[in-house]
């Protein structure tokens, strides 16, 4: 329970890949972390690629960097929906400026490329989108897991153990 005073957001909308949304969120909830689902409406359900749902403890009118410690973008095809609102832009963005943590796994780094934040960094994502990160400035390694600074960026669901570890590390080193 290392963490029992940080707040993370993940973030949410329909079609989130499921492994990729629960098992990060359970491992920083093991070690104390408060996490809250953030999505377009609080209170909507959203449904998983296989079925599982989430409800959005906040919506994203209410996301505030200054009030949270570390972000989860979950894969899937939600990343597409999300990366659709500035409000979540405007919030990636500052995290990244203040150096938070911010956790990207599968199709999720399409919402950093929106957020324009990943000009000459190091990451990996799923290969469908490698060109997607190329083209946006950053340099793409086909690696479970890659750590830039304050981004833990990982390709698929088999990379979700060094994953969550990493990001619930540079988490707990803030």
């Amino acid at each position: 329970m290392r963490m029992t005073t940080k707040r993370v957001i993940c973030l949410l909308d329909d079609e989130f890949e499921d492994l990729e949304l629960w098992y990060p969120v359970y491992r920083a909830r093991e070690e104390g972390a408060e996490v809250l689902y953030a999505g377009p409406e609080k209170g909507r359900k959203h449904i998983g690629k296989y079925g599982v749902p989430a409800i959005a403890d906040i919506g994203y009118e209410d996301l505030d960097a200054d009030r949270c410690d570390g972000v989860l973008v979950p894969g899937g095809w939600a990343p597409d929906k999300i990366r659709r609102d500035a409000r979540v832009l405007d919030f990636i963005r500052k995290m990244n400026d203040q150096g938070k943590p911010i956790g990207q796994i599968c199709h999720a780094g399409w919402v950093l490329i929106s957020a324009k934040i990943l000009q000459d960094r190091i990451v990996t994502s799923t290969p469908g989108i490698r060109d997607d990160m190329e083209n946006a400035g950053a340099q793409w390694l086909d690696e479970a897991i890659v750590i830039d600074r304050n981004i833990v960026s990982a390709r698929r669901p088999p990379d979700l153990p060094p994953y969550a570890k990493a990001f619930c590390d540079l988490l707990f080193g803030r």
